[in-house]
């Protein structure tokens, strides 16, 4: 049996979903767990009780099939949750996303965007048909302290559409939010 399946049976088998299974150098396994979304359930977080669940049920598994390693790392996936599937962008739509495109923005469709850009920030919705969208501002941010300089008109709000297939790799923004993390206002960028 394939350490995917394994892992994916495991963690599946405890109620938990497996976002990643990484591999590293020296025999590390490192192992990426989430709780199950339901659309229009509460939130719930990976704590520190379900990793080691987690840790202990793969340990067993993995030595009865003869799986080498010589460390088992379980975790959260974090603030910046890698996104994969269709599923993970439902569950997060209107949250502040990173995306790079495998592909350069073409000069012709993109209005103001260079046409070498591929990584973007911006507040992830459903687009008009097929796909996804992105809303964001190239407006810098005020640093702390700092009087906000008095700009005649803000910067346009600016949307670029994808499919999952362009994608190169897409991620939760790292928002750090002691009160927890809000949603933005729509076509509103949230504050870092």
């Amino acid at each position: 049996m394939a350490l995917q399946d394994i892992a994916e049976q495991t963690v599946a088998g405890l109620g938990y979903e497996l976002v990643e299974i990484e591999r590293s150098a020296g025999g590390l396994l490192r192992v990426t767990i989430d709780v199950p979304w339901e659309p229009g359930g509460g939130e719930r977080f990976v704590n520190v009780e379900d990793c080691e669940r987690v840790t202990r049920q793969l340990q067993y598994a993995l030595e009865v099939e003869g799986i080498d390693y010589s460390r088992l790392e379980v975790s959260s996936p974090g603030l910046d949750r890698p996104l994969r599937s269709e599923r993970d962008f439902e569950r997060f739509e209107g949250e502040l996303v990173d995306i790079t495109l495998k592909a350069p923005v073409g000069a012709a469709g993109a209005g103001q965007v260079a046409a070498n850009r591929k990584k973007f920030r911006g507040q992830l919705s459903r687009a008009e048909g097929a796909g996804w969208q992105l809303t964001w501002t190239d407006e810098p941010q005020a640093k702390p302290g700092q009087k906000a300089g008095r700009r005649k008109e803000p910067a346009p709000l600016q949307v670029i559409g994808f499919t999952l297939d362009e994608l190169k790799e897409a991620r939760l923004a790292p928002v750090v939010d002691f009160k927890g993390r809000r949603r933005p206002a729509p076509g509103v960028e949230q504050k870092r």
